[in-house]
């Protein structure tokens, strides 16, 4: 048997983790790259009659302000983390950012709805190839053990914090200044973070070999036809034939895409990624979190604005409590997994998130915001805060460096598709709990969000469920590579 040759000097310079100094600010920087793309995920939302008013948007029209960017970010994160594979993630990270920032400017320019709506898409391609290579330079960056836990607790929070963070943001800009700032400001800051990638972070050695052309082609179309049937549903119901036909297109192609992945020398997603109980079960819960949170912000958003009679600037505010709780609690999640274990952390994490749904399942018309809402939000926020790090580290355990992207990008792509998927079947059982129901307007709000956070608990459960049965690592410890 042949001895395998010793790595080049590049080789093992490049996978080597930067100093301990510089850990800091390589975190920084990857971090800020993320918080682009969670604040982008709702900067808008509370802009959208202003941009209705200002664009000439019709009221069906205006809801692809946000799915033009949900469709190209959710369909394209497989291979967005597969590029940076092949190119380099520093690499990708840079070309992501840059065409994030040059597509907000465009979008803040827009003069009519269509440059807006080719804006917003854009975003999203530049957002595909952000997000996984943001996690991936975290796993190949920082050494694992308690400096790895650390950075994945400040990263796991950043989606929660962006999305929340977002609403105040937007709220802020469109009462102070113009809806067209809400795109504007991700410029200044997608230079900076340009310009300050190659000066800190390391690059990651370039992986030779062919381009899985048939799997990106069918992953990244199977998961474009499954988003976009979960939009259509959203607006039209489970009974649409465009989104029936998207389903079974979406069936069709990702059945397609395994079949290839299984026999493929350098697949966009190595299946062995999946062989593992933990980290499937990882997976499982990165897909349930979001379902029931990001369909909890929309209709909490809604609540506010249209029970409470909120501005979009007090709306945004209202959201400060829960990304208060949720940044102080990742602080502490690497010393609590240090001295409880992956298991303990998570199922307390949720629980919480499961009660906080089912508070909300209790909300009625007369309740305020300190009665009815607040509470919840605290304890989403602990929640978020306790399991989004346990999942990515339970994801990322054992993930050698040229898998890291693939990886990566799978995460991202479950936690993207989850939330959509959410909303999705949120927005149906609002739908139907309100389509013969009577009362003010106020009170028919509030029956049918009550009834939709109802199924938000139901995935919360569920999620609880997995966390309890599937998983079973008890305390961090450094796992060996996939062969």
């Amino acid at each position: 048997m042949a001895t395998p040759s010793a790595p080049s000097t590049t080789v093992d310079a490049l996978l080597s983790p930067p100093p301990a100094a510089r850990l800091g600010t390589v975190l920084f920087i990857v971090v800020t790259a993320y918080l682009m793309v969670g604040v982008d995920s709702t900067v808008v939302n509370v802009a959208l009659p202003d941009i209705q008013q200002g664009l000439g948007f019709s009221r069906t029209g205006l809801s692809w302000v946000l799915n033009a960017y949900t469709l190209a970010f959710g369909g394209l994160l497989l291979l967005g983390g597969r590029i940076g594979d092949i190119a380099g993630r520093r690499r990708t990270l840079t070309v992501g950012v840059l065409l994030f920032a040059l597509s907000s400017l465009l979008g803040g320019l827009a003069t009519d709805s269509s440059w807006l709506l080719a804006a917003r898409a854009l975003q999203g391609v530049g957002a595909a190839l952000v997000a996984p290579s943001t996690l991936a330079l975290i796993t190949t960056s920082f050494p694992d053990g308690p400096r790895r836990h650390h950075a994945l607790g400040v990263y796991s929070s950043t989606a929660g914090i962006g999305a929340s963070l977002g609403l105040v943001l937007g709220g802020m800009l469109t009462t102070w200044a113009s809806w067209r700032w809400a795109l504007l400001i991700n410029v200044p800051i997608g230079i900076a973070v340009a310009v300050a990638l190659p000066r800190f972070v390391t690059e990651t050695p370039r992986r030779t070999g062919r381009f899985d052309t048939a799997g990106a082609l069918t992953g990244t179309a199977g998961t474009a036809s499954l988003v976009h049937a979960l939009i259509r549903v959203s607006e039209q119901g489970w009974t649409d034939p465009w989104a029936l036909f998207d389903l079974g297109a979406a069936a069709a192609l990702l059945t397609g895409f395994t079949l290839i992945e299984s026999r493929a020398g350098q697949p966009i997603l190595p299946l062995r990624l999946l062989t593992s109980r933990n980290r499937a079960g990882g997976y499982a819960g990165v897909l349930l979190l979001p379902a029931g949170m990001f369909g909890a912000f929309y209709f909490l958003t809604l609540i506010c604005q249209q029970v409470l009679h909120y501005s979009p600037l007090r709306t945004g505010f209202a959201f400060l409590p829960l990304t208060l709780v949720m940044f102080t609690t990742v602080r502490v999640v690497p010393r609590l997994l240090a001295r409880l274990g992956v298991k303990p952390v998570l199922l307390t994490g949720m629980t919480l998130l499961a009660v906080a749904t089912g508070w909300l399942w209790r909300l009625r018309p007369g309740d305020g915001y300190a009665t009815g809402l607040l509470g919840p939000l605290l304890l989403m926020g602990l929640g978020v805060g306790l399991s989004f790090m346990p999942l990515n580290a339970t994801v990322l355990a054992g993930i050698g460096p040229r898998e890291a992207g693939a990886a990566s990008g799978l995460l991202q792509t479950l936690q993207w598709l989850g939330g959509t998927l959410g909303l999705s079947a949120l927005v149906t059982v609002y739908g139907t709990a309100t389509r013969h129901a009577a009362g003010s307007p106020a009170q028919i709000l509030t029956h049918g969000a009550a009834r939709a956070f109802g199924v938000g608990a139901l995935i919360a459960l569920t999620a609880l469920l997995v966390s309890a049965f599937v998983i079973t690592g008890t305390r961090p410890q450094k796992a060996r590579p996939i062969p």
